[in-house]
């Protein structure tokens, strides 16, 4: 299974973990400032601040806290001032990787990735180092519960995603970044709740790891996800099932 898969069902089934440790509320409120400062408090004319807060009251965050890192984004009130940074690099067996950040201190931030990706074996890399074997795409993921397999597909696609996956209980839609809004609008219209929505780089081909690099690839984006700064992570390897459950037991 590839990394953006399998990485999505490894974090559903410890999000519960994240969430006790107060990371997830951390990630979502650097989000939303951001969001707020580079386009505006509106969500309405704001995607990337929608998309936030949607992640923010499916989060189960008070209204306050999200009207709080609004006004912190706009210069209402008084607050760190973030900002985005992406690095790149690779990880054990080749596999590249795409650590999106927003951070208050980037000379801080660069060394602790530095220093995470160097203990399981993988390496800082240039600018544009690995970011042409990605490409961004709006991902869905609903669990199969929800409606059947063809009446999914056939919403999807006629309400304008590219493509439809089935990946162990769940249905993956992906669209156009254009379109991402559209086909996520529709499917709410349905009443069909997504666990997850965001846009995302999805990667063009993998790299299939096993035994001790599969070992530490997990490690390492575990190490990287718990990181306070880190927004994202998205790799490209594969690891088999079997291998998989072999690391989990």
């Amino acid at each position: 299974m590839s990394g953006h898969s399998k990485w999505a069902t490894i974090k559903r089934k410890k999000a519960v973990t994240d969430a006790k440790r107060g990371k997830a509320f951390t990630q979502l409120i650097k989000e939303i400032t951001i969001a707020a400062r580079m386009g505006g408090g509106d969500p309405k004319g704001n995607p990337r601040l929608r998309l936030a807060v949607d992640k923010g009251k499916a989060a189960n965050m008070p209204a306050d806290n999200i009207k709080r890192a609004i006004q912190k984004g706009t210069g209402e009130l008084p607050g760190v001032i973030y900002e985005d940074v992406t690095y790149e690099g690779y990880g054990p067996g080749g596999v590249a990787l795409i650590i999106e950040s927003v951070t208050d201190n980037k000379n801080r931030t660069v060394s602790e990735i530095r220093h995470l990706l160097e203990r399981q074996n993988g390496k800082l890399g240039a600018a544009n180092s690995v970011a042409y074997m990605f490409h961004r795409k709006g991902i869905m993921r609903i669990l199969k519960t929800a409606l059947n397999e063809d009446d999914m597909m056939n919403l999807a696609l006629e309400s304008g995603a590219d493509d439809m996956k089935t990946e162990d209980d769940v249905y993956e839609i992906f669209t156009t970044p254009e379109n991402f809004e559209t086909v996520k609008q529709a499917l709410e219209a349905k009443n069909i709740k997504m666990e997850e929505a965001e846009i995302q780089m999805v990667p063009e081909n993998t790299v299939k790891v096993d035994g001790k690099d599969a070992e530490h690839v997990l490690k390492l984006m575990e190490a990287l996800e718990e990181h306070e700064d880190v927004q994202h992570v998205y790799a490209n390897f594969d690891i088999d099932e079997k291998i998989l459950a072999s690391i989990n037991a």
